[in-house]
């Protein structure tokens, strides 16, 4: 299985147990309250640290759409980071994402030719290899 390293990598990997727990507190109710439907705002290292006490091992699909990487900035963030850069962000959140994944469920990445060969070689380390479907 190919190991993909880079500058920094021990420390992202360990990034995930740093980040604390916090509180998720309901600002406003949308909808039927009994949906279990949630809607959090901030960080989303700190919101799925958050989530993982309520969910861990439960959730059944997963949908992320991470930054492309472009070499573009826009409004809400910078999609021109270093591709270390990049990896290190990336890899806390995969982290904490598959100790949110039931079993059996499934996890979906929208993502382009600029990270994407990266991301896999991650996500096979991350998930297991054997663990991809296409």
């Amino acid at each position: 299985m190919p190991i993909l390293d880079w500058l920094n990598k021990r420390q992202a990997l360990q990034a995930a147990a740093a980040v604390p727990y916090r509180l998720i507190e309901v600002d406003a109710v949308h909808g039927d309250p009994a949906a279990d439907n949630w809607l959090i705002q901030g960080d989303n290292l700190d919101a799925l640290k958050a989530l993982l006490p309520f969910h861990a091992g439960r959730v059944k699909c997963i949908y992320i759409d991470p930054p492309y990487n472009t070499r573009s900035a826009f409004e809400h963030y910078d999609d021109n980071l270093e591709h270390s850069q990049w990896l290190s962000m990336m890899a806390p959140r995969l982290e904490l994402l598959r100790e949110l994944l039931a079993e059996d469920g499934s996890i979906w990445v929208s993502i382009d030719d600029n990270e994407g060969h990266y991301l896999k070689v991650l996500m096979d380390e991350v998930f297991g290899r054997g663990n991809f479907i296409a």
